[in-house]
């Protein structure tokens, strides 16, 4: 913001500079200037072309080209389910965070989030009694295959100790006996959801870990445009958290499926898009969902920075003369975040300014016409 105030400052102290300069002309180049016909209307903003140029005012010619129908709608940007892993407790007890472990951290495949424990807990530790009955079925198998090459003991009772084994064998587990509760990918700890010391069944989830390098959009779409649903073929989004908008065509994005069903939140479809991560995406984020549909070619457009709104008329700025600027109102149409169409307000063929139109608007404001500038056609 104050970065802004300043440009904006050096445009205006630009401006006055400007006028005063030419209140110096002398009489005779008046004269001159009114013979060769350089007037301005009432309402025409003066901007010198060396000013323009300084500030990095930009025109473009508008012309017919294609656009989309396009729907705004909320949305949020969510992990891709096959990016994303839960570190499970291995076992039944008390939980024990590794030192650090909070979100947003880093860490590798196979990298310890947490211990389980039993010691201390009333009816002890379930699996250390299914190490034992393993041990004690295993000894027993080794008593018997000797007897059984002897002819000692009957087939039948040697079957029915493998099995007590293969049972009691099926029952322990390595993983749950060393307590660890590690994490399936590398990637980053995206939610821890026990607290210290805290009591946890066998199988219950400590944490998310994801990749994030593969995200998912869901856009939620009001049931009034179930009809926009079979349309729909990409997309583009705005963080809440972010000015810029992505567009998901440059990201890999895809259209998952056009949902054809309500979802979870009442009144609305959730449609589905996956993309490429590019680093400055963050999930869990809401967004502004620009949803594309059927494209035209006859659409005449602006970037959506030309447009300018007050007391709730937008306008886009004209490009007259080299030194001559027109506030026009226009009617808006669809609006994919990056473009926005015009309905009315604007012909075909006619100069509009696209980049730093603040600094038009400065001028404007100014309300100073430097002399030699007849307000008369």
């Amino acid at each position: 913001m104050n970065k802004i105030i300043f440009l904006s400052a050096i445009a205006a102290l630009s401006l006055m500079t400007a006028c005063h300069a030419n209140h110096n002309h002398d009489h005779d180049k008046d004269e001159a200037q009114k013979e060769e016909g350089h007037h301005h209307d009432s309402d025409e903003i003066v901007l010198e072309p060396e000013d323009a140029e300084r500030f990095g005012v930009k025109t473009a010619i508008v012309t017919p080209s294609r656009f989309n129908e396009i729907v705004t709608v909320s949305g949020q940007i969510v992990s891709s389910p096959e990016d994303r892993a839960v570190v499970a407790a291995p076992a039944s007890g008390i939980v024990r965070l590794v030192a650090g472990v909070t979100e947003g951290m880093n860490v590798s495949a196979g990298a310890t989030i947490a211990t389980v424990s039993s010691r201390g807990v009333t009816g002890g530790d379930p699996n250390e009694s299914a190490r034992i009955a393993m041990e004690a079925a295993k000894r027993e198998l080794d008593r018997l295959t000797p007897l059984l090459a002897d002819g000692i003991v009957t087939r039948r009772e040697y079957n029915a100790a493998q099995q007590a084994y293969d049972a009691a064998r099926a029952a322990y587990s390595g993983n749950a006996a060393s307590g660890r509760a590690t994490s399936p990918i590398t990637g980053t700890v995206t939610q821890v959801m026990v607290k210290e010391g805290e009591y946890v069944e066998t199988g219950t989830p400590i944490a998310t870990v994801s990749k994030n390098t593969r995200l998912t959009l869901r856009a939620d779409l009001p049931e009034r445009y179930m009809t926009f649903v079979n349309t729909i073929t990409s997309a583009n989004f705005r963080p809440a958290y972010s000015d810029s908008t992505f567009t998901l065509a440059d990201m890999g994005g895809r259209l998952v499926s056009p949902a054809n069903a309500a979802g979870e939140l009442k009144g609305y479809i959730p449609v589905y898009f996956t993309f490429d991560n590019n680093g400055t995406v963050t999930p869990g984020a809401s967004a502004e969902v620009y949803l594309i549909g059927r494209s035209r070619n006859d659409a005449l457009t602006v970037p959506v920075a030309a447009v300018t709104e007050a007391q709730g008329t937008h306008y886009v700025y004209v490009k007259k003369s080299d030194h001559g600027y027109e506030k026009r109102p226009v009617k808006l149409g669809n609006n994919d975040g990056k473009s926005v169409e015009i309905l009315s307000g604007l012909n075909a063929g006619e100069e509009a300014v696209t980049e730093n139109v603040t600094f038009v608007r400065l001028a404007e404001s100014s309300g100073v016409v430097p002399e030699g500038h007849s307000h008369n056609h």
